[in-house]
């Protein structure tokens, strides 16, 4: 069997991921109360559900606490279990509960917004320390429903490398393992000929080629994490997120990261992100 668990902030995309799962032919149970997970998964599996997903949140309250425990004693038993748990910043949450006129799950008319995801936040916390996080703060439906895909649909390997580029002048992405800071290459985007491209178009691979620095630092961010990666298996680590960073996520974080991905996917299941590329294109969408 396997089971994907989406869990995770309200507003953060939960209800979109169990209907992506649920056109991919998944059974799915929305919002069960955490203590049943075990017994639901049992009664699922003795009835020849080979894949299921389930949704668990902070209305279960505190006996959150145990999912770990009980996710890891269904792995024993051969489960397949895949946690994902969605994340997204604050200001991001609070504009979508605005915008949809909906009040949190939690409010019970003595705390403001802000108060009701903070304090969620503390209720789902064991549950991200064990699971592979996603940020959604930036992401459209579209690329959320893609990011689903993929992770359920990689091979389960002990470990799958993620590889995700990003801007940071839109900040650090939550989900992130390891960081690489790579604003010290030259930059594309000042060149005009190249500034409508990305590190995906060969005019910007072509240029980034021919910068000394740019061989040498993607073979000792390669090195790094060749290095670790058995570490990170022994940790018994699903999804491993290497973030590489540039100052837009449009040129020299995106070449590096398809570069890194080349390297490892001989060796190791890999999937890759492009946040900034993935929002651009969400912009574009909408006109």
């Amino acid at each position: 069997m396997l089971l994907v668990v989406i869990t995770g902030l309200s507003g953060s995309g939960k209800s979109v991921a169990i209907n992506v799962l649920e056109d991919a032919d998944f059974y799915c149970v929305d919002n069960l109360p955490a203590p049943l997970v075990p017994e639901t998964v049992r009664f699922l599996r003795d009835n020849q559900h080979e894949r299921v997903a389930i949704t668990v949140d902070a209305r279960s309250g505190g006996s959150l606490a145990g999912i770990p425990e009980s996710l890891a004693a269904l792995r024993s038993q051969g489960v397949d279990v895949r946690l994902i748990f969605l994340n997204a910043r604050i200001g991001s949450l609070v504009r979508r509960f605005k915008e949809t006129r909906r009040k949190h799950p939690l409010s019970d008319g003595t705390r403001t917004l802000e108060e009701c995801l903070a304090h969620e936040a503390a209720l789902v916390a064991p549950l991200a320390e064990s699971a592979h996080v996603i940020d959604t703060s930036d992401l459209a439906p579209n690329a959320l429903r893609a990011w689903i895909k993929d992770l359920v649909e990689v091979g389960q390997d002990n470990l799958t490398l993620i590889f995700e580029s990003f801007g940071y002048k839109n900040g650090l992405p939550l989900n992130a393992d390891l960081v690489f800071d790579v604003r010290h290459l030259p930059n594309p985007f000042y060149d005009p000929t190249l500034r409508p491209f990305s590190g995906l178009d060969r005019p910007v691979t072509e240029f980034l080629e021919a910068q000394p620095d740019v061989p040498v630092l993607l073979s000792q961010i390669g090195d790094f994490i060749e290095r670790w990666l058995p570490a990170y298996r022994r940790d018994n680590r699903s999804y491993l997120c290497v973030a590489i960073g540039c100052t837009g996520g449009q040129h020299r974080s995106v070449y590096l990261a398809e570069q890194l991905a080349v390297r490892f996917r001989p060796s190791t299941p890999v999937l890759i992100r492009h946040r900034q590329l993935d929002t651009v294109a969400r912009a574009q969408a909408g006109r």
